[in-house]
């Protein structure tokens, strides 16, 4: 084994066990948080950088080859499609009226509903000048 072989493991195990950390500590997460949106963060933020991390240091151990080639794929096809799963659950929770919890002295605002053919007249929104 020379010193790029040793070098190339080392660096893919780091990378999956870093990999492996982040998607422990999401689960984690997603059991210990209180409510519904604490939860859902910890599981897309952590489950996003552990699949990259995973998936980097498999390529790495495969070396360049077909089933790299394969991992990239379908990394990139998770990478995609975990944040998306993740907007729509919280939208749905939204829509529904699952709202998030407010600090003591802070209120939001409902969402406002405008149709699309509504528009504003640019003389009366604030900064634009006639």
């Amino acid at each position: 084994m020379n010193i790029l072989s040793i070098l190339n493991e080392a660096l893919s195990w780091i990378l999956i066990l870093s990999g492996a950390f982040f998607v422990l500590i999401g689960a984690i997460g997603t059991v210990r948080f209180p409510d519904f949106w604490s939860r859902l963060h910890a599981a897309s933020v952590s489950d996003s950088a552990g699949i990259i991390l995973l998936f980097l240091g498999m390529a790495m151990q495969a070396g360049f080859s077909l089933i790299a080639v394969k991992l990239a794929i379908i990394g990139a096809f998770l990478f995609i499609t975990g944040p998306t799963a993740t907007h729509a659950t919280a939208n749905a929770a939204l829509v529904s009226g699952l709202r998030p919890k407010e600090a003591e002295g802070l209120t939001a605002a409902e969402p406002s509903h405008k149709s699309k053919n509504s528009k504003k007249d640019p003389h009366k929104i604030k900064g634009v000048k006639p």
